[in-house]
């Protein structure tokens, strides 16, 4: 695959112990395995396109590093569907 062209998978929505954010998601991306190499992406632009009949497509951005491990969180558009967590995302 080229090199301008990342997936990254969803892990979970970004949440609290009461909260959780409907619109930010929690990705790892191979090859991203510590904090520094995470902040390299911030501003990056991830697409999740849905499963099912109509392809629909939630843009997003990355929005900051979260933790130490390499994973990211993501800023999308509107809200995330639950049946997104698990799925793939495209980075641009």
């Amino acid at each position: 695959s080229p090199i301008n062209h990342m997936e990254g998978l969803i892990l979970n929505f970004r949440r609290s112990r009461h909260r959780t954010y409907g619109n930010q998601m929690i990705i790892s991306v191979d090859g991203s395995d510590n904090r520094e190499k995470a902040a390299k992406l911030v501003g990056k632009s991830v697409s999740w396109i849905a499963t099912g009949k109509e392809k629909k497509e939630i843009k997003g951005k990355i929005s900051s590093a979260h933790g130490n491990s390499g994973v990211l969180r993501v800023l999308f558009e509107r809200g995330m569907p639950g049946q997104s967590i698990g799925t793939k995302v495209n980075l641009s």
